[in-house]
């Protein structure tokens, strides 16, 4: 019997998937249990429409993601911070991704989730810092992060 996956179900096929399944095997566990489907003309279409929407959707977060690279690329797209700090150049503390993020949100209007700016220490000193970040898992760009004495 054919089926389509609508959950993953180890050793036997991921969600998504049609795959020829034993027929008992189908009625008694995979369709009871609302793991699969059986795989018929209109369920089949309707996955690769399903399919066609996804990829559509995949490529405008793509699209998306490097645009925004290109604008954290342009030389005057610098996040601007204020902080306390001694004599020395060192901060009084330090500026974590969240106030990073805070900052572009502020200054330009782009939410940027923290989780995605990677900054293995948090900034500890004055002047210009090159923050790496992951717009997307095929897209990094670099965020330029001016810390200023308040």
């Amino acid at each position: 019997m054919k089926v389509i996956f609508l959950e993953d179900v180890k050793g036997k096929g991921k969600k998504g998937e049609v795959k020829e399944v034993p027929t008992g095997y189908a009625q008694n566990y995979l369709l009871k249990n609302n793991l699969a489907k059986e795989a018929n003309k209109s369920s089949i279409s309707a996955l690769s429409a399903q399919k066609k929407a996804q990829a559509k959707h995949d490529a405008e977060v793509l699209a998306e993601a490097e645009k925004l690279k290109e604008f954290l690329a342009k030389e005057d797209t610098v996040v601007e911070l204020k902080a306390k700090a001694g004599e020395d150049g060192r901060l009084f503390g330090s500026i974590p991704s969240k106030q990073i993020a805070e900052g572009l949100k502020k200054q330009y209007d782009l939410k940027l989730d923290k989780r995605k700016i990677e900054l293995d220490n948090p900034i500890r000193t004055l002047g210009y810092t090159k923050v790496p970040v992951k717009l997307h898992t095929e897209v990094s760009g670099i965020i330029k992060v001016h810390v200023s004495e308040e």
